[in-house]
């Protein structure tokens, strides 16, 4: 006896249909798993021999051959335990097989018979649409996920009895389905927000022009003085996730297993803070079979990085090629795999080791070589892709104890956005170039032109405050943002007085 069901895998954060085959024969019983399997596909087959006799269901003895067809790549996991086990009732004629023709199975058996949640529920569902399949079958708690896809029919249940009962036409079931509009109607349900934070008005403005233009940002200051809570209320004011970001972000979650099993969708932009002691592999992604990093988790949000010239050197470096290429591409000898790395970067460090070396109250107990080598720590070609340096002064007595409430991130928010509505319409028909970060040195000689006093402006700063050459094109793309905040279309001399003040690791001070 023989029988074929689909069921599906991911691949990065895409996915592939498997086609699970099963041959039945009367000889001395025994399972046979091939196809490349994993230890965790190997493994299957005792928790499907387990599941299948604690629902009731006597367990064929029969030798058993089981294909998890294309054979050539590797599968990994615990998503097949469900289509083996419906192949194995299939193939010995418990589960009727003319029910099986258009339905993707997939999900992992406990040993009483009820089903467990699976990784990629959602890219698996957006494959089987492309390929024309009608219905997929999920544990309950990976529908939500899933019925996001329109177009096809996602039917959840808790155990490997109701499965069976569905396929022999013994129980009927509603497709379930989810509401994109209610969903998107929650955006915005930060519980952080700018009127928090007390003082520090040139961060907050600094951290306005970042979220406008897309720039990366590193704040400087002493323990204290607010970096990462101000870091945390970013997302608050960026532009809210469309329905394809959204989509994209939500794929990465899901084919990592970190997606909420009340959430359907991602509808606020990601904030990943990972720890300094960090490895390479966690942060860029990778692994045996490589999943995607703390950078990719990020993906269409913000990555903070506190404290950082304690993050290993190696790992810094590697942060290279997706503050680049906005992608991870993880190379292994049998394959080549590419996640999505669209994120905003903000990083904190403090200004020495001791913290207290632009203080005014406390004393900085470093010497000059000392503070060079904290800062030398972060690396000359990691710096030229972060476009705003601010310092973040500690907070005085008297701002802290004020009643008074700052701006609300609302407020913030709009702006961004109406600055945002002007980089799009600028960069049309550009492609890769959605904001003024973005932009290369041939659209920053277009889109930055400066008029004479703005030009004798900035060669004076250039000159008088020592700043270096990588600083120039960072100063006409952050004085261009600005320019849009303001809706004007030339850049003024206020605007790059502005943009010079946030490229304080390039002066002399730091003793570069």
């Amino acid at each position: 006896m023989f029988s074929k069901i689909l069921s599906s895998a991911t691949f990065g954060i895409d996915a592939y249909l498997v086609e699970v085959e099963t041959h039945s024969e009367k000889q001395l019983p025994s399972i046979t798993i091939v196809g490349l399997p994993d230890s965790a596909v190997k493994e299957s087959k005792e928790r499907v021999i387990a599941a299948i006799k604690n629902s009731g269901i006597e367990f064929p003895l029969r030798k058993l051959t089981i294909n998890l067809a294309p054979a050539d790549i590797k599968k990994e996991g615990s998503s097949f335990d469900l289509p083996i086990a419906i192949g194995i009732l299939a193939a010995n004629s418990v589960v009727n097989v003319d029910s099986l023709d258009d339905i993707v199975i997939l999900g992992e058996l406990s040993l009483d018979g009820t089903l467990r949640k699976v990784k990629g529920a959602l890219p698996i569902a957006v494959e089987a649409r492309q390929k024309g399949i009608r219905k997929i079958i999920l544990p309950i708690e990976s529908v939500k996920e899933a019925s996001i896809v329109d177009g096809i029919e996602v039917y959840g249940f808790e155990s490997l009895n109701e499965v069976i009962d569905f396929l022999n036409g013994d129980k009927t079931a509603e497709p379930i389905k989810t509401d994109k509009d209610s969903i998107f109607a929650e955006v915005n349900t930060y519980q952080l927000d700018f009127s928090d934070v007390k003082g520090q008005e040139n961060a907050k403005r600094a951290l306005e022009i970042a979220a406008a233009g897309g720039h990366n940002i590193l704040m400087i200051g002493p323990p204290g003085s607010g970096k990462t809570m101000l870091a945390k209320r970013l997302p608050t004011i960026l532009p809210p996730l469309t329905f394809e970001e959204a989509l994209e972000t939500t794929k990465i979650h899901s084919v990592a297993g970190i997606l909420p099993k009340d959430k359907a969708l991602i509808t606020e932009r990601p904030f990943r803070s990972p720890h300094h002691t960090v490895s390479d592999a966690a942060l860029i992604g990778g692994g045996t079979f490589p999943r995607p990093g703390e950078v990719s988790f990020a993906h269409h949000g913000v990555l903070f990085l506190d404290e950082l010239p304690e993050f290993k050197k190696n790992v810094l470096e590697v942060m290279r090629q997706p503050l680049e290429d906005y992608k991870v591409t993880i190379s292994r000898s049998k394959m080549s795999l590419e996640f999505p790395a669209n994120f905003m970067l903000a990083a904190a460090m403090n200004p020495c080791p001791c913290g207290f070396f632009t203080d005014p109250n406390k004393e900085c107990t470093c010497t000059t070589s000392q503070i060079q080598k904290y800062m030398a720590k972060v690396s000359g070609p990691l710096l030229d892709r972060i476009d705003i340096h601010i310092e973040v002064p500690a907070v005085k007595y008297n701002e802290l104890s004020s009643d008074t409430k700052g701006e609300k991130s609302e407020e913030i928010r709009k702006r961004v956005v109406a600055a945002r509505k002007i980089q799009l319409e600028r960069f049309k028909g550009i492609k890769g170039i959605y904001n003024n970060a973005d932009m290369g040195t041939r659209e920053v000689r277009q889109y930055c032109k400066l008029d004479n006093a703005s030009s004798e402006l900035l060669k004076m700063a250039m000159t008088k405050l020592g700043l270096s050459a990588r600083a120039y094109d960072r100063i006409l793309k952050v004085s261009r943002t600005i320019a849009d905040l303001e809706n004007s279309d030339k850049i003024l001399t206020h605007h790059i007085s502005e943009a010079i003040q946030y490229r304080s690791l390039d002066r002399d001070i730091w003793g570069h």
